[in-house]
């Protein structure tokens, strides 16, 4: 079993290397060091790049990483999970004629020697004698938990799960986040003061009531739900994308890889789990897609990656039903599909093309097509929107002290970890601002 382990680290050990104190000095001299630099602008969280850069290239790594710090709290995630190509890197000026900074490499250098040295943010406010209470302890919560601490809050974060960290921890592939990272990440917003009570579920261990009662305001930040079911027959035999990848970070040796791997979805997560099916050994991994390429949500350079890894992919198919024999599966049964107008996603409607059914062979095949919609708004009653739950611009629900945060309020936009992050600070600021408003009208009542 200790071989297998070793076996899996191996095959998704982190995608990229650390850089060495020698790389890490020629790449930041590399800067331009931009005056309004748009790398920043980029940026969700607006780190000021260029000058954590300029650190980086001084040898200051201390305050190369107060700076990232000063915006981001989770620099260390968002330095490895981050679309760099999309957002800071693409926005970098060398980028038109030469090779953009690498950003992304240089803030997880930073982050890495933060983590090696503990030299982590530090609670200088005075203490305010409010209590806030987290729901979820993935990257928006942490982030949330984090600043409100450093405001001088006592925070609480309550999360279901028995390890703090949410997708970080869960739902990321290890070649991009090794779960080590997530964990350090949630050690780190410890020490800051915040308690993380794992193993405690919202409406069931802990209840709405009782925590307005005992807190001044509570955070909802709750994630999305399971994968939707697609409603063919033999689904019983498909593998959830996220308990697959989970199932790669946790139990390891157990995992079980078929030889011809099947995942349906052509999402980042679908890249993700086609991956690891890919570096664990399977023969074949075939990403089934009802359109094409260009209307793939998974990012240009997870798509070229994934192609570089040896994934094939079949467009223009829809899942029909498993073959299964003796319970399991030996194909997916499709059928061809022809795109017509735009949809309400915008994007060209799949319609099925009548007579068209194949059989594609498989002994293994997961599901990765988005997540369900958060159930939490209707247990507390809250309003929606398209799903998700609703707020104002200070994160506000519906409901009286309680706010909402992260993907599960993403009712349009992409979701991602950065801007969960982005969330959460945001939100730590509203609500410091409100409490004190609201300290200010009893005083003078």
């Amino acid at each position: 079993m200790e071989s297998a382990f070793r076996d899996i680290d191996k095959a998704l050990a982190e995608q990229l290397p650390s850089l060495t104190p020698n790389e890490a000095s020629i790449e930041a001299d590399r800067c331009l060091y931009c005056y309004d630099a748009p790398c920043t602008h980029a940026c969700p969280t607006h780190i000021d790049i260029p000058n954590f850069i300029k650190k980086i290239a001084s040898r200051n790594l201390r305050g190369s990483a107060q700076t990232i710090f000063a915006s981001n709290l989770l620099g260390a995630t968002c330095a490895r999970v981050c679309p760099v190509q999309e957002l800071c890197e693409g926005a970098c000026v060398l980028g038109a004629d030469h090779k953009p900074i690498a950003i992304g490499r240089l803030q997880r250098h930073a982050m890495d020697n933060a983590r090696k040295n503990h030299s982590y943010p530090v609670v200088k406010a005075a203490l305010t004698g409010k209590s806030i209470a987290v729901i979820g302890a993935g990257p928006a919560g942490l982030s949330c938990a984090g600043q409100l601490a450093l405001l001088g809050h006592a925070v609480t974060i309550y999360e279901r799960r028995h390890l703090p960290g949410g997708l970080s921890t869960y739902g990321i592939i290890a070649l991009r986040e090794p779960i080590e990272i997530a964990l350090e990440e949630t050690r780190m917003i410890e020490a800051l003061g915040v308690q993380i009570r794992t193993g405690h579920e919202f409406g069931k261990d802990v209840t709405p009531a009782s925590l307005l009662q005992d807190c001044d305001a509570v955070v909802l930040s709750v994630g999305l739900g399971k994968t939707p079911s697609l409603g063919i027959e033999g689904e019983e035999a498909i593998i959830d994308g996220l308990e697959f990848i989970e199932a790669s970070k946790t139990t390891g040796a157990s995992l079980r890889i078929g030889r011809n791997v099947i995942v349906i979805g052509a999402g980042n997560t679908a890249v993700d789990c086609a991956t690891i099916a890919k570096r664990l050994g399977a023969d074949q991994v075939t990403m089934v897609y009802r359109r094409t390429n260009r209307e793939m949500t998974c990012y240009q350079h997870e798509y070229e990656f994934a192609r570089a890894e040896g994934i094939e992919f079949r467009f223009l198919s829809q899942p029909l039903r498993v073959v299964l024999s003796s319970g399991l599966p030996i194909g997916l049964e499709c059928l061809r599909i022809e795109l017509g107008p735009p949809d309400a996603s915008g994007r060209p409607a799949p319609t099925p093309v009548k007579g068209s059914e194949f059989v594609l062979a498989a002994d293994q095949i997961v599901k990765a097509v988005g997540q369900l919609k958060p159930a939490l708004a209707e247990l507390l009653g809250i309003e929606t929107k398209k799903g998700f739950i609703a707020v104002d611009t200070n994160f506000q629900t519906s409901m009286a002290r309680v706010y909402a945060i992260g993907d599960c309020i993403r009712s349009t936009g992409a979701a991602s970890t950065v801007m969960a992050v982005q969330d959460g600070k945001l939100a730590a600021a509203a609500i410091h601002k409100q409490l004190a408003q609201l300290e200010k009208q009893v005083e003078v009542s």
